[in-house]
């Protein structure tokens, strides 16, 4: 047999490895929270085991997310909130079991003002009156003569849920609200609107101010920095879960094993927001 013939032959054969190894790598899919997708996106780039296992990652919601669970086209659900009983329910009735829970991150969940609005600071109850309407113009809380231009999520976020329950306590968001697709267009918004006002989460920060908030009136005000968000003190914070129709096994074990480590932690970080616990090399913002 020739050189040639020969190297053709071991060619051949290298391209057939690599496409057979390529067809037995396991798909792991990851839908839901659109505010973790840049960090999912992020763990799926770095993780160091993808000659094992490939990715797809889409947004479209919270609830989204957990539908797909639910109906098993997602191996993992990404939700900035936790399961409701109703969904645990649904799961334990087609799967027997109420759903695996993960905390995978922290969030602290900022208030955007326009970064040349002179407010600095705000009050819970003054955030709630502003997105329920009660306060319509920025010298109502020490601001220039201007109206309020609300950004909120859109129903089917886990950011809006949250943000209603825990902040607006659920009351309804003024109807003036301008509901966006996604927490970027948020940004965006209150980026080119000097009156305007948004909420979502630390990581999307950018081109935007975040306002230090108090929990009550005569209290401390905090901005979501890594120590206020991990301590406590910062009055919005939250966990973001990975949530499972069953204990993981195999590939999907060794995903989330990984993630949870120090290196999946350190992502965190990286993309923006906050690890489960404090690293003792994590830098502070």
């Amino acid at each position: 047999m020739s050189r040639r013939r020969y190297a053709h032959l071991l060619g051949l054969g290298a391209i057939t490895l690599l496409t057979v190894a390529a067809l037995q790598r396991q798909t792991i899919t990851i839908k839901g929270s659109d505010t973790m997708v840049i960090l999912t996106q992020r763990w799926t780039e770095v993780y160091p085991h993808k000659d094992r296992v490939r990715f797809q990652v889409t947004g479209g919601g919270s609830g989204t997310g957990i539908a797909a669970l639910i109906n098993g086209t997602t191996d993992i659900c990404a939700s900035s909130r936790p399961l409701r009983p109703s969904e645990s329910e649904q799961l334990q009735r087609k799967y027997g079991t109420r759903g695996v829970e993960v905390r995978v991150a922290r969030d602290g969940l900022a208030v955007y003002v326009h970064r040349n609005n002179p407010v600095e600071k705000l009050t819970l109850q003054q955030v709630r009156d502003i997105f329920t309407g009660k306060i319509t113009n920025w010298k109502q809380v020490g601001g220039p003569d201007a109206r309020i231009i609300l950004y909120s999520r859109e129903n089917n976020s886990g950011t809006y849920e949250f943000f209603k329950d825990h902040v607006l306590q659920g009351q309804d968001f003024a109807p003036t609200a301008q509901h966006m697709p996604g927490t970027a267009a948020v940004v965006n918004a209150v980026a080119k609107d000097r009156w305007g006002i948004g909420y979502g989460g630390a990581a999307y920060a950018r081109d935007i101010k975040e306002v230090a908030i108090a929990e009550a009136p005569g209290k401390p005000y905090y901005l979501p920095t890594l120590e206020n968000v991990v301590s406590g003190r910062y009055p919005i914070s939250r966990f973001l879960y990975f949530y499972l129709r069953e204990r993981p096994s195999g590939e999907l074990k060794a995903f989330i094993d990984w993630v949870l480590s120090d290196d999946g932690q350190r992502v965190v970080t990286e993309v923006g927001y906050y690890p489960i616990r404090l690293l003792r090399d994590t830098k502070r913002p």
